[in-house]
């Protein structure tokens, strides 16, 4: 190749010389000749990609492969492939070809699940909770805007409850109509009854307890992280916003920074607010400043007040424009005519309790 390649000055000059022998079309079809075999044997040994490489890429980013990416055995056999998880851009027949693959695809996979990670962290996300399935409005992501009722395992926003409460009585459930417990001990032992069952948000609740050793609970960080742990583990948005917070500040854990990030990035991902806030400031204090708007916008979508004080912050600095803190403001007048009603601006005037937003500025 490299021997062809010194050759072509020669030719070249070879063709200067005969011109005035040879007719111009001969010399335009020489020409040509000369340049495609240019093409084909000296632009590749300048550096760049060949034809192979491209397709590979290509076929690496539509996972259309029918193959194992290591030993080639497809499909076609009977084998049932799995494809990366990091990646999803390669298949595999088993653990051994993919850990035998690992060497050649550890660095074009870890490059692309960067980028599938970026691309879930920053659209848009879910809503925290679902709606209230009494007046099924949205439900305020305030604490104080709603209540988790553990005779049914049910959520209901507080408008529901103050209407129920203010015909039927306090003590009767909205939603399922049974007799709400009175004491310390018929609460916990509801609590512990919703836990055996699964439901994520009693898991939660329980570890709450352990941590402020409330309800007769005695205080146990180291229990309490482990609750919050198990709640994520079923996906439960708050309990990963817990377990991050307990990375953050050492409550049951040793403190991780980089594991508090990442629970609250989940915690962002399934719709956590006040999660995505922290994420925002992670994101100022490392001067990222268009990373951290982008951040403080979803969650203004998302109803955090904080983030709309961090943006204010951002616009006053210099770090963001007139266009942006116009954006958060519709974004957030957005979210609150989501969930506003007259039933919820009652329960919020009886009762500071019920209170279930507050207004941006």
């Amino acid at each position: 190749m490299q021997k062809r390649t010194l050759l072509a000055p020669y030719i070249l000059l070879i063709c200067v010389e005969v011109r005035s022998y040879l007719p111009l079309n001969i010399l335009i079809l020489l020409g040509v000749l000369i340049f495609n075999w240019l093409l084909i044997y000296i632009i590749p040994n300048k550096g760049y990609h060949t034809n192979a490489q491209d397709m590979s890429n290509t076929s690496y980013e539509n996972n259309t492969s029918t193959t194992c990416a290591n030993c080639g055995k497809g499909e076609e056999d009977g084998i049932n492939l799995k494809s990366c998880n990091a990646c999803k851009m390669v298949k595999y027949c088993s653990r051994d070809c993919q850990i035998a693959h690992r060497p050649q695809h550890k660095k074009e996979c870890k490059k692309k699940a960067k980028e599938l990670h970026e691309i879930e962290l920053f659209k848009q996300p879910p809503h925290l909770e679902e709606d209230c399935p009494i007046c099924f409005l949205r439900m305020p992501v305030l604490g104080s805007g709603s209540v988790y009722m553990n005779c049914c395992g049910k959520v209901i926003c507080r408008g529901c409850t103050h209407a129920v409460q203010s015909s039927s009585g306090p003590s009767l459930c909205p939603f399922c109509r049974i007799q709400a417990p009175d004491t310390d001990d018929e609460i916990t032992e509801l609590e512990r009854c919703r836990v055996r069952k699964g439901d994520a948000e009693a898991i939660n609740n329980l570890g709450i307890y352990y941590l402020r050793g409330s309800y007769g609970f005695p205080q146990d960080s180291a229990k309490s992280f482990e609750l919050f742990l198990k709640a994520a583990d079923l996906g439960f948005s708050r309990a990963l916003f817990n377990v991050a917070n307990s990375y953050w500040f050492g409550r049951g854990v040793e403190v991780d920074t980089k594991k508090a990030k990442l629970y609250h990035e989940l915690a962002a991902i399934r719709g956590h607010a006040s999660s995505r806030n922290e994420l925002g400031v992670f994101e100022v204090e490392a001067g990222n400043m268009i990373r951290a708007l982008k951040h403080f916008m979803i969650a203004a979508r998302g109803g955090d007040i904080n983030s709309m004080k961090n943006i204010k912050d951002l616009y006053t600095e210099g770090y963001a424009t007139k266009a942006d803190f116009e954006k958060a403001l519709r974004l957030y007048q957005s979210y609150l005519d989501e969930i506003r009603s007259t039933q919820r601006d009652e329960a919020a005037a009886s009762d500071d309790e019920n209170k279930y937003y507050e207004p941006a500025f």
